[in-house]
């Protein structure tokens, strides 16, 4: 008997990144059949996720240009004015090739947060709709050299994540936001994160469009985009508390997945920002509209409590104003938390939480399939933890199990789920918190880069070892 299996590799190229989502195969050795069917069909996809900067490292090698987190970090030109790094290609090619040799599906995300330093220098980056440009280039020399073989793409990781950090709160490169959203020298919290936002889903919407048109039947895979999500439960049953909890969403994940689904912004953000919202042209809106993902991936960690900052007196805080739609986000009301809290200060285990965000997904964009691109738990390494302790990682089995049995809730609902993919293989640069947090199933002694597992590993191989005899044996 095989089972379904998954661990991670990544690639970076033009200093843009790519993540790998990969599944394999191997030996069954669980004999703990589950007593119940598994909601798991037998195409559904088990994994681990990573990301090649937070892995790679490769500083200015092999022709790697200065992206923007080393320069960020660390305090030569890419993209179509660097040329095609063919060093880069190459050992991608080898290690596509060895995956697959070994039974192993990769799983490719093209942009993870990283670019080149030069399109900041150039035009400003995102910014600039010369980026859009430089995005689709890359995507088409991946489908090119890497098609043939690799069957699940998405364009980017995140971007409604990466545009609150980047151009909002200003806490991740380029570092641009203002007043009261954060504290820079440069850049508008108002205006910038849509303005960029704008070029990331139009650059989306063209590379999709260049693989469904010049590769997709050829290649026969698919390709989506990877957005965070958070659920929101509103801190009351009043109707402002309620569309507030709305409008938070519209803020976060529905920014960036109803232009994708539907050619449009969610009119929360249209009502609220009015000409500070761009809008799509006619013939953007027909990209858009012919460039249909075949699958949303999301990022899903966490949730909170939502209070109505729009009608109702609010104190300030993380969500409380315009740019981010007037819905105060909040861990506890009073002595009640949103689920349990963690050391990782925006990590609150909420299961139930993860199951009605899908049951939510579901309802707005009908139809659409959904993986899980990541999930999973942070450990914060304080001075006195001990490689023990961080080995047996209880809390993390704790937080996964209840997240997958809220997974197979929701698919119970209907939820259309086509794979779970677990943050993260190996613990990683977690990019503010550098290599304080730990999320992987193997642990990292970043002295001598030995990797161990931990006892989450083989608590996720059980797991989809039961769930895979389970599901054989009701076929059977």
């Amino acid at each position: 008997m095989q089972t379904s299996a998954s661990f991670v590799i990544v690639i970076f190229l033009q200093s843009f990144s790519l993540l790998f989502h990969v599944y394999g195969l191997h030996e069954t050795t669980s004999h703990d059949i589950l007593k119940h069917s598994s909601p798991f069909p037998s195409d559904f996809l088990f994994g681990t996720a990573s990301s090649a900067y937070q892995y790679e490292g490769a500083y200015l090698t092999d022709g790697k240009s200065l992206n923007n987190w080393d320069v960020f970090t660390h305090e030569h030109p890419g993209g179509r004015f660097g040329g095609i790094n063919y060093s880069g290609i190459k050992y991608y090619n080898i290690v596509i090739d060895a995956l697959i040799s070994r039974g192993i599906k990769p799983f490719v995300t093209l942009s993870h947060m990283d670019y080149p330093q030069a399109f900041e220098n150039r035009f400003q980056g995102w910014l600039s709709p010369e980026m859009q440009k430089e995005f689709v280039y890359l995507a088409d020399l991946c489908f090119k050299h890497f098609g043939n073989r690799v069957k699940y793409w998405t364009t980017i990781n995140e971007p409604n994540q990466q545009l609150i950090l980047s151009y909002k709160t200003g806490i991740f490169p380029p570092a641009r936001c203002s007043s009261p959203y954060g504290n820079c020298s440069q850049g508008n919290s108002e205006t910038e994160p849509f303005i960029a936002a704008h070029n990331m889903i139009l650059a989306h919407a063209k590379s999709v469009n260049i693989y469904q048109t010049k590769y997709q039947k050829e290649q026969n895979g698919s390709i989506g985009i990877v957005v965070q999500t958070s659920w929101f439960e509103p801190v009351s049953d009043s109707t402002v508390d309620k569309a507030a909890a709305e409008r938070a969403q519209s803020f976060y994940s529905n920014w960036i997945l109803d232009p994708i689904m539907y050619g449009a912004y969610p009119k929360e953000m249209v009502n609220i920002l009015g000409p500070a919202l761009p809008r799509f042209l006619t013939n953007e809106v027909n990209i858009l509209k012919n460039s249909k993902v075949d699958f949303m991936g999301i990022n899903h960690y966490t949730s909170y409590f939502i209070r109505d900052c729009l009608v109702s007196a609010c104190n300030t805080g993380s969500g409380a104003f315009k740019a981010e739609g007037f819905a105060l986000k909040l861990d506890r009301i009073g002595n009640v938390t949103i689920g349990e809290l963690t050391d990782v200060k925006w990590q609150h285990i909420d299961p139930e939480g993860f199951r009605k965000m899908l049951d939510y997904l579901k309802n707005r964009y009908p139809e659409m399939p959904i993986f899980i691109t990541e999930n999973g738990f942070g450990d914060l390494q304080k001075p006195e933890t001990t490689v023990k302790e961080l080995l047996h990682d209880t809390k993390r089995i704790q937080y996964m199990s209840g997240y997958l049995e809220a997974l197979q809730a929701a698919m119970r609902d209907g939820v259309d789920v086509k794979g779970y993919f677990a943050w993260s293989l190996l613990d990683n640069f977690e990019w503010l918190d550098g290599y304080k947090v730990r999320f992987g199933l193997f642990h990292v002694d970043h002295t001598t880069l030995k990797r161990t597992p931990k006892q989450s590993a083989s608590w996720y191989k059980r797991f989809i070892d039961e769930h895979v005899n389970a599901r054989d044996l009701m076929d059977n």
